[in-house]
């Protein structure tokens, strides 16, 4: 059997943007890649995937599941088909991207100095200060560069139209760029043809453009600045993107431990004696960092360390209190923030979103729960989501009490349906939705973006969840370098 079967046995689902069909035609982005894959065998095939199964084994490509009660690492599931978005699609989520961060740091600089949005009623103070990650201790701290998102992951959904929307804004330690780079090395091995035959861009200058970012932020005016990357340690859910990145930066991978911190100036433990760190790639979140500023039972930080960051004797990436911009209720102030700063419209949409700390909006999204999604304003992977379609009515009331309870803590999105995707399954091509995380890297120099990102797919059929936490896999993305 030929895998031309496969394609034209593929139903596209009602109502839903297919990233590959359109009607009964295959888009032009996805013709050439298509072709190829009609001339091989469903054997063929198979070998393929069974190939990216071993190398990602072998690879040790793996997430960490801390409530599955299955062990803590799970292979990360990868589907083979590509995801492909033509050239013009990438430049305006690119143009869209960069204007949300520059708004997003300029917000940033603002809470954190003279509070014009406050003060103008475009944001009520409540709505800063109530956020967990609104540091005090960051009040006129001199950021370098006034940067204060460095890296950031913004995730990006596509709506039954093709519209693209911004779903949120992940700025504090965005995860899964390791994903995008060895989703794109493991296509390279089992399809060696076709990347250069579509005029694939590559993504693989990610770590160059993080490492010239990191250097440049070194306090130090020095040639060849110490910098690290501290991790939580080997229990961390994304430990694996740890050491990867760690490795292809050709920077130290250290633990809390391993640095301390004498006379406002950051150390690092080595055989040859202290040497000192000029820039921190930190992957502990703020609550962690410095056991003398916030923590005090925290193993993972370094004490002292906020001392020499305030005295401007390390960087640290991304700025301790960034996570106040992707609190999921300032989310919806995202679109007056550029107007306010920037004074343009938005160019990428935000999806409607409803504060359940308002009273009305609450209770319109009671009486249309069938039609939502509640969530948490500060979880992520998924967790403590409700899907008001797929819900029983006993967990709905016990959500609803949960709301109550502290409303401030949700907010509320209309069910959006997603785009989906081929994936190649149990030997049929089948239909699976997906979202898309671009990594924008912001230096002294500006905002670069590599060409891709993660693709993640909800692999179970009719989810809308594509969290990896949640049993969501990722496929390849492709940006093709031509209209």
């Amino acid at each position: 059997m030929q895998a031309s079967e496969l394609v034209q046995s593929y139903l596209v689902e009602p109502n839903t943007w297919d990233e590959m069909y359109k009607d009964t035609s295959v888009r032009e982005q996805y013709k050439k890649a298509i072709e190829f894959l009609q001339r091989l065998s469903i054997d063929e095939l198979n070998k393929k995937e069974e190939l990216a199964k071993r190398l990602f084994m072998s690879q040790g490509i793996t997430f960490t599941v801390y409530s599955s009660g299955e062990g803590i690492e799970k292979i990360f599931p990868f589907d083979i088909i590509p995801r492909i978005i033509t050239a013009s699609e990438w430049d305006f989520i690119e143009k869209g991207i960069k204007q949300r961060l520059r708004a997003l740091n300029l917000f940033l600089k603002d809470i954190y100095s003279n509070q014009f949005i406050i003060k103008d009623g475009v944001i009520p103070a409540q709505m800063i200060y109530s956020c967990p990650h609104y540091l005090r201790e960051m009040h006129n701290f001199p950021v370098p560069y006034d940067i204060y998102v460095h890296i950031s992951g913004i995730d990006l959904i596509r709506d039954s139209d093709g519209s693209f929307y911004i779903l949120e804004d992940n700025l504090r330690t965005p995860s899964g760029v390791s994903y995008m780079l060895e989703n794109r090395e493991i296509t390279k091995r089992i399809f060696p043809d076709l990347l250069p035959k579509n005029n694939v861009r590559t993504v693989t200058e990610y770590p160059n453009i993080l490492h010239r970012n990191l250097v440049s932020l070194s306090p130090r005016q020095i040639y060849n600045p110490t910098i690290v990357l501290l991790t939580p340690g080997i229990y961390n859910s994304a430990y694996f993107e740890h050491t990867t990145l760690a490795r292809l930066m050709g920077v130290e991978l250290v633990e809390g431990r391993d640095l301390v911190v004498d006379n406002h100036k950051v150390y690092m433990k080595t055989t040859a004696g202290l040497q000192q760190v000029d820039v921190i790639y930190r992957r502990v979140d703020d609550d962690y960092l410095d056991p003398l500023m916030f923590d005090p039972k925290s193993m993972l930080g370094v004490s002292g360390i906020m001392s020499a960051y305030r005295k401007g004797n390390v960087a640290i990436v991304n700025a301790v209190g960034n996570g106040v911009a992707d609190d999921k209720a300032i989310y919806t102030f995202v679109p007056a923030m550029i107007r306010y700063y920037l004074n343009e419209e938005p160019i990428l949409k935000n999806v409607p979103t409803y504060q359940l700390g308002k009273d009305d909006e609450r209770e319109y999204v009671f009486k249309n729960i069938e039609r939502m999604v509640i969530k948490k304003t500060n979880a992520s992977g998924g967790y403590g989501m409700l899907m008001g379609n797929s819900a029983t009515e006993k967990e709905i009331d016990e959500y609803k009490k949960e709301v109550l309870h502290n409303p401030r803590e949700f907010i509320a999105q209309p069910i959006i349906s997603l785009s989906s995707s081929p994936c190649y399954m149990n030997g049929k091509l089948q239909p699976r939705r997906v979202d898309l995380r671009p990594y924008a890297l912001c230096g002294p120099g500006g905002i670069e973006i590599v060409p891709g990102g993660l693709t993640r797919v909800a692999l179970k059929e009719g989810s809308l969840v594509v969290n990896s936490s949640q049993g969501g896999g990722s496929k390849d993305t492709w940006v093709l370098a031509d209209q």
